[in-house]
């Protein structure tokens, strides 16, 4: 499943419609330029592979500096995980394995 870019303009759009879907909304904050942020896309990969009810929204923290502001981004990679969207259940910056995602996201279903 690849992931969903967004930008400044279409996040809010983009974030209601994949609530809609009722699907997991996954946050992923990163930079094309950062050994890490590549390392977390192949653990999401994995993820999207064994889960279908949820949606990765892609975000260059370079380029949308008010969407990392408005998530408290300091470092990437950062990972935020939403059931919906007033219910974080997830924040973690670095590599996060897919295993542990997946458990933070079973206990919800």
């Amino acid at each position: 499943m690849p992931f969903i870019d967004v930008d400044e303009d279409n996040f809010d759009a983009v974030l209601a419609r994949e609530f809609e879907k009722e699907k997991f909304v996954i946050l992923k904050f990163g930079s094309h330029y950062c050994d890490a942020c590549q390392v977390m896309e192949m653990e999401l990969e994995e993820l999207c592979d064994r889960l279908t009810n949820v949606s990765v929204l892609s975000i260059d923290s370079g380029v949308c500096e008010y969407l990392s502001q408005r998530f408290f981004i300091e470092e990437v990679p950062t990972t935020v995980i939403f059931k919906e969207a007033e219910k974080q259940l997830f924040y973690r910056t670095g590599v996060t394995l897919a295993d542990d995602m997946i458990d933070v996201i079973l206990k919800e279903c």
